[in-house]
């Protein structure tokens, strides 16, 4: 089913809704050894009664189907995607060159060391770089994600308290922490404990004082903050926290930030982690695979996952075990293919370049908060670094809210930046640039941010319309999360 450009609401079927029996999308040769029954090859294995219930299509249609489901969604590569706090930022050709190499491509993971050595060099390398970077003693590259980063940075904290005979109850967070932080705390067995914002959008160190004692296992925190601000006090926090015995954990969402000018460990935190997709611009999103490194300081190093890539004497790379390791955290090395992207990405930029990234970063942030911030006033006084948080225009018609106005802005040809996000600041938008935009770029999303706000107070029977311009039109966004339906389960035939 072909959408011709100006039509609307035209479904796509299904995968499944388009099987028909027989069909294949491939071709496998004829075997060239004697066929053997799958019992005979899988001895003590039960095996299903019946073939899976996989869709039956040929390749042209496959290929169409998938292609125009590509081309309805938004991506990094057909144009700007300002979202703040998860943004996303253009992922250099030459880092997938790389990545594609046969070397790295084919390498299976099983590989025994000794056949593997560049890769082994390459991820070690990684490693150092990632600890210089952050000022971190040692790190681990298996977790796949920055949210398990986090679960990982939390479990080597349980684990070094509880060597130390002092299992600890509670993290505290911010009250702008991101969904992950309050999510990975349960998960690591611990009770969340926020700390609120004071009127300058920092953490309030006098409740935080308030907070502070003995059963704290730890302080998560990412500097700069969720609203794009940087963190005054971060010295004075730590040692607050170190006085306790209780450590401090460096959400590396927003390092982007601050990369290649000032380091977490400098500032006094004991566990960082990264996005490597915010940081070193690999590719994320859809589900992975990503990148979620993470490092700590040198009494943490023996709790890490492993096995980690050491370098011997001789010069020869091997895996070893921590003394005290939490294990492993991921199936075989973690996403080594991201690794890889890391890796090309760090090397070509070297140390100025990646002090660059970061100047560009928030120099575009604090360029386009200039151009919208008479209209969208900032959230919080005081100079954005990366990312800004705004609130919704004044003198809107009635009804209209920043959700509006996020699918006006779809019309006027941009992806929207984050809404509602974070929570301390109703109806907000949060923005973040990244440093790959051209002024330009940025120019265009400005005007488009002010127009959705003209029409949201003149027009704004479009705006609750929006979006008019897209092959579907507004949906209920919250349908999917309140009706849920994780199966696909087939019509019943008519009678």
């Amino acid at each position: 089913m072909t959408l011709a450009m100006g039509e609307r609401d035209v479904a796509e079927p299904l995968v499944f809704e388009r099987s028909q029996p027989g069909r294949r999308a491939s071709t496998i040769p004829a075997l060239d050894i004697d066929e053997r029954p799958v019992a005979d090859l899988l001895p003590g294995i039960d095996l299903a009664d019946a073939l899976p219930d996989l869709p039956e299509i040929g390749e042209r249609d496959l290929v169409t189907h998938y292609t125009r489901l590509s081309q309805r969604n938004h991506g990094i590569d057909l144009g700007f995607y300002p979202l703040g706090s998860c943004s996303m930022k253009y992922n250099p050709k030459v880092a997938e060159r790389v990545a594609a190499l046969p070397g790295f491509s084919t390498l299976h993971p099983a590989t025994p060391a000794a056949h593997a050595q560049g890769t082994l060099e390459l991820l070690h390398e990684v490693e150092h770089w990632v600890c210089e970077l952050t000022g971190m003693h040692a790190a681990t590259l298996q977790p796949s994600a920055g949210a398990q980063g986090e679960l990982v940075g939390l479990m080597v904290m349980r684990a070094f308290h509880e060597a130390n005979g002092d299992a600890r109850k509670r993290i505290l967070i911010p009250d702008s922490a991101h969904g992950t932080n309050p999510a990975s705390v349960t998960l690591g067995g611990y009770e969340t404990v926020t700390v609120p914002s004071g009127p300058d959008g920092m953490v309030d160190v006098n409740e935080l004082a308030g907070l502070i004692d003995t059963d704290v296992a730890g302080f998560m925190l990412t500097n700069p903050n969720t609203l794009g601000l940087f963190e005054t006090n971060i010295e004075a926090i730590a040692a607050a926290l170190h006085e306790v015995g209780a450590l401090l954990y460096y959400d590396g969402a927003n390092f982007n930030a601050i990369l290649g000018r000032v380091r977490p460990g400098d500032m006094g935190f004991d566990v960082v982690h990264l996005n490597v997709h915010k940081t070193f611009a690999t590719p994320h999103g859809g589900g992975g695979p990503g990148g979620g490194p993470v490092g700590v300081s040198e009494r943490l190093a023996e709790f890490l996952p492993g096995p980690r890539v050491v370098q011997a004497d001789d010069g020869s790379f091997d895996w070893e075990q921590p003394a005290r390791s939490i294990g492993r955290v991921h199936g075989w090395h973690g996403n080594v293919g991201i690794m890889v992207r890391a890796y090309a990405y760090l090397a070509a930029h070297g140390g100025e370049g990646l002090r660059r990234v970061s100047e560009l970063a928030v120099l575009n942030a604090n360029y386009l908060a200039s151009l919208v911030t008479d209209v969208y006033p900032l959230a919080y006084p005081g100079q954005p670094m990366h990312e800004f948080v705004t609130r919704s225009p004044a003198g809107l018609a009635a009804g209209i809210r920043n959700m509006d106005l996020a699918k006006r802005i779809i019309d006027l040809g941009f992806h929207p930046p984050t809404v509602s996000f974070p929570l301390v600041v109703p109806n907000c938008f949060m923005v973040e640039p990244t440093e790959t935009e051209a002024p330009e770029t940025l120019d265009a999303f400005a005007a488009a941010m002010l127009q959705a706000a003209d029409d949201g107070r003149e027009r704004p029977d479009i705006v609750q319309l929006a979006p008019i311009t897209t092959p579907v039109g507004r949906l209920d966004d919250a349908r999917a999360a309140r009706n849920l339906r994780a199966r696909w389960t087939p019509e019943p035939a008519p009678a």
